[in-house]
């Protein structure tokens, strides 16, 4: 038995093999480079979602900083304020222990004659 190949059978099969091998790799890589990209998607979908979730929640916090700082005035009295009001009533302590002691010493004065 006798086999004879021709130069371009054997050319032809050659290069329809490296195409076939060729076509395969490409859709491999195309293959590989599709679920990267939908794994990187997914990421960026996960990225945003929690960028937004943590956007609510600074917003949130921001408000309730917002609120106590307004009830801040109605709650607690400054420093300065609160020495005025304490002088203002010692103060007048002192002007009705003066009176007091004045009107004890008329008192004395009166039973003494």
């Amino acid at each position: 038995m006798k086999l004879e190949l021709e130069l371009t059978w054997l050319v032809g099969t050659a290069v329809t093999l490296l195409i076939f091998v060729a076509g395969v790799v490409g859709g491999i890589v195309k293959l590989l480079l599709v679920q990267a990209q939908k794994h990187q998607d997914e990421r960026f979908d996960a990225i945003e979602n929690a960028r937004k979730t943590d956007t609510t929640a600074i917003h949130e916090l921001e408000r309730k900083f917002l609120e106590h700082q307004a009830q801040l005035p109605l709650q607690y009295v400054m420093r300065p304020d609160y020495i005025r009001n304490q002088s203002v009533i010692e103060a007048k302590l002192d002007a009705l222990a003066e009176r007091t002691s004045t009107l004890i010493a008329m008192q004395r004065g009166r039973n003494a004659n």
